[in-house]
This record gives C-alpha cells, structure tokens and sequence, in this order.
C-alpha cells in the first residue's frame, strides 16, 4: 500500500474532530453531553531517552516505542513517533463532583466507565487512521502484549500513558500521582506508536513535577484533604490504600450506577490543578521554614 503524506498537524485534527463529533463520547444514560472537552495532543520521539529512563525508574518491564512496535509488526522501521493526547473531563463532571466529599457522582462515574470505552475507541481509530494510510501503527494499551502487574502492593503496567504523555511535553506529575496538564489534572489520556517521523512537541519544563505546586513550594496540599481514602500524604500517593478504596467502598455503587468501575475523582476536583496548571500558586517562594509566602 502507498503511504499517504501525514502531518502532525493531520492527527492532531482527526483525533480532535473524534472527540468532538463521536457519539461514543457522550454521557448517554445521564443528559447526552460530552464526557471530554477538546482535547490536548502531542508527539513524542520513539527514540527519546526517557523511554530507556522509564525501565529504570518504572521497572525493566516497561517497554520502550521500539519493543512495542516490534511485538506488534516484528518490524524496526526507521523511524518511531508516538502520538499522545489528554481529554479532559467536563466541565459540567468537574461541578458536579465539587458538592461531594465521600461518593462520586453518577456523572464522573459514568465519565471513568464510558470514558475509557470511549478512550479505547479512539486509540483504534487512531490505528486504523494510520494504518490506512500506509503506516504502521499499534496503541499499546489494547494490544495482546499490554499486562498490569501488582508488585509489592504496587499496582503498574508495562506501558504507561501518563510517562507517554510527560515524554510529549503534555504535562508533569503531582502528589497525588495524577497527571497535571495545561488542561488540568481531571482527564483521561491515551497513547498510538507509528512510524511516522513526527516533530516532536516540546517539553516547557525540565522536572516531572514541575506543575505540582506542593511538590514545588508546598503551597498546596488539597488533595490531601479531597482524598476520602486516606491515601494521600506528604509523603505521596499510597496506591494500595486507593485501590482498597475504590473497591471496598465504592463497590455499592457499581450496581446503583450500572458500571464496573466507579472510579473516585476526589484529588482531582475542587483543587488548584483541576483545570489548569496552578501558576499562580507555582509562583509562590517557599520560606526557611517551610511555609509559602506570595
């Protein structure tokens, strides 16, 4: 098949115009409105060094652009590109979560269940989208070869969306090991692998906790309280505390709600970072002691 030119600019269009006109991304037991707003989207070199980086620092099981291609096609093209997106969790989902301190509403319930359905959907037709084209493409996160994996009571994966998204200057880590994007740290996000030679999107910040401003200047804090689980610290997000949360006390909800997942949401609502980077708060110095001043 010949390939058909493909730009940056031409995914980055397609996987918009999805979100925008797909029926799949809408709320459809609830009101019919959308589950994401417009979404973000960058590229990633398939050859970045982060990606050797993450077999340090997530594990040595995390595959790198090039072993997910491989597993995919057997094939080691040239050129390696990942494409990387954030949609973010409406408005509308946000508010109605902001009244709540125990149980997700039924709106960021639904937006956790059908969202990824939707997410899912995407990832593959970005594939085909490619794959039309000429171009070899495979989404990692619904591939055969995608495996979670529970160790130590970590709960992790062997390929991760969010370090997808840090590689494509999409946004940076925070307390609550969410995923702070420019769009917030309510979203879901998604990952494609393609041998095409993409620009990749720069990275504006130099640390993966750059836009968390209690990991910065300790001026923030609020997921803390929002978590009612109790696993967020100062210490950081204790993943087996989420977990045991979201399955124990959440569970009720799953036949009210008429899903599988209930999804929590709580550390990303009614705080700084919901819907956009808190720089106001970022701004802050910190003081000898400890403490933040304007």
């Amino acid at each position: 098949m010949a390939t058909k030119t493909v730009t940056a600019e031409i995914v980055s269009e397609f996987v918009k115009s999805l979100v925008k006109e797909s029926e799949k991304n809408q709320l459809h037991l609830v009101d019919h409105s959308p589950i994401f707003d417009e979404p973000l989207v960058g590229f990633a070199s398939g050859d970045d060094p982060l990606f050797s980086q993450y077999k340090t620092i997530i594990g040595d099981f995390h595959m790198t652009p090039r072993e997910v291609m491989e597993k995919a096609t057997g094939k080691n093209p040239e050129k390696l590109s990942i494409v990387s997106w954030i949609l973010p969790i409406s408005l509308c989902t946000k508010a109605s979560m902001r009244r709540e301190s125990k149980y997700p509403t039924i709106r960021w319930s639904h937006s956790r269940f059908y969202g990824e359905q939707f997410n899912e959907h995407l990832r593959a037709q970005v594939v085909d989208f490619l794959q039309a084209r000429g171009h070899m493409a495979v989404a990692p996160f619904i591939s055969p070869f995608f495996k979670r994996l529970t160790l130590s009571n970590d709960h992790t994966s062997n390929w991760s969306e969010r370090h997808a998204a840090y590689a494509a200057g999409l946004g940076t880590f925070s307390l609550s090991d969410g995923f702070i994007t420019p769009k917030g740290i309510a979203m879901r996000c998604g990952s494609v692998v393609t041998d095409l030679d993409l620009p990749a999107s720069t990275r504006p910040y130099t640390s993966h906790t750059a836009n968390c401003a209690f990991l910065v200047n300790g001026s923030c804090g609020k997921c803390i309280d929002r978590c009612p689980g109790g696993a967020i610290t100062e210490k950081g997000h204790d993943k087996k505390k989420c977990f045991d949360y979201m399955h124990t006390e959440l569970s009720p909800l799953l036949e009210r709600y008429g899903v599988r997942i209930a999804g929590c949401g709580f550390c990303q609502t009614k705080v700084p970072c919901e819907s956009a980077i808190p720089t106001g708060l970022l701004k802050r110095r910190t003081s000898p002691k400890g403490a933040t001043a304007a």
